[in-house]
């Protein structure tokens, strides 16, 4: 038999036990028979009840769809390998990120670790700073030549450089080249700091028209960065891009180049770093407040390098976004930003 066919079976009627002491049963009554306009519409109902359902079933494969949609929509359009300078036959590049709504400033962020700088797809780096993206902030992704082919101080003229071109083709990117912030972990926020407290204005007699531009920074994040090159360079197989001449460190190294014009600057450290102790960054704030810098300390407690702990990730996002916000977004952008 059909399992969809529906089948009705009578059952027998069986005398109530109860039905003595309840006394003879009511005479049923017969439901009273729909007029004939409440008999149409229940038929019109019936008629348009399958369409109703279509609708609803549509409405939510078209809702599922939009969603869908939305989660793959890109977070941001790409620029992608633009170069900035070549050296040793090779071309530096970055990539640029531009948000759906764009607050016309841009964060820098200085791809290093152990000032090695590995390349990426854009489209993976823009998922790892979409907090930044979603914000409305241009995010720049800078490559800069890598150890163990250049050392510490190539790579802060590589970066530096970086700056310049950006700023220089901020129209290009709907970049205001007053709000200009850097950011880095590690080996690339020693480098966002070194554009911070050492920058300079540019060379207005050079025939190069990317080293006419200031190399500044309005704002800088750095999470465990070492801050101090100086005893530590010299011979290395461990650490070549520290191979350079000792009398070098201290042009590269940032708690040298302190100053009270230096851009707001918010460290960020974990308390138990065993490869950048937090001291680092306890010793470059302590100059930056003699000088009178907008600087923050953010230490965070139990933290290792690296922030590997979803929690501790979580605490130095948000403060990074806070600063930049605060130090890069006029109010009324930021307003703007917040408003769906």
């Amino acid at each position: 038999m059909d399992r969809h066919q529906i089948v009705s079976a009578s059952r027998e009627r069986t005398p109530c036990p109860f039905r003595a002491l309840r006394g003879p049963a009511a005479p049923r009554r017969r439901a009273p028979k729909p007029r004939e306009n409440e008999a149409g519409g229940l038929l019109r109902i019936r008629r348009l009840l399958p369409a109703l359902i279509l609708v609803i079933l549509l409405a939510g494969v078209y809702a599922g769809a939009a969603t869908e949609a939305a989660a793959k929509a890109p977070l941001a359009s790409v620029v992608r390998d633009v170069v900035y300078g070549r050296k040793a036959g090779m071309a530096l590049v970055y990539d640029v990120l531009r948000p759906v709504h764009p607050n016309r400033a841009a964060v820098l962020y200085l791809v290093s670790s152990v000032w090695f700088s590995p390349w990426e797809p854009p489209e993976h780096r823009a998922r790892d700073l979409s907090p930044l993206l979603e914000r409305g902030f241009t995010v720049v992704v800078v490559y800069h030549g890598s150890a163990p082919r250049f050392q510490v101080p190539d790579m802060v003229a590589d970066v530096r450089r970086a700056v310049r071109h950006i700023r220089m083709s901020a129209p290009d990117y709907g970049i205001d080249p007053g709000r200009i912030g850097a950011f880095g972990t590690s080996s690339g926020g020693h480098l966002a700091l070194m554009l911070g407290l050492a920058s300079d204005p540019g060379d207005p007699a050079s025939e190069d028209p990317v080293l006419r531009q200031s190399d500044g920074v309005q704002a800088v994040v750095a999470y465990y960065p070492p801050v101090d090159l100086r005893g530590r360079v010299g011979p290395s197989l461990r650490r070549a891009a520290l191979n350079f001449p000792p009398e070098r460190a201290g042009e590269v190294s940032p708690l040298v180049h302190v100053s009270a014009d230096d851009p707001p600057t918010l460290l960020v450290h974990g308390e138990e770093d065993h490869n950048v102790p937090v001291e680092n960054s306890r010793r470059l704030y302590a100059a930056l407040t003699e000088m009178k810098v907008d600087a923050k300390l953010l230490v965070i407690a139990g933290a290792d390098h690296g922030f590997g702990n979803p929690e501790h990730q979580s605490r130095a996002t948000a403060a990074m976004l806070r600063w930049f916000e605060q130090h890069l977004t006029p109010e009324q952008v930021r307003s703007d930003a917040a408003r769906p």
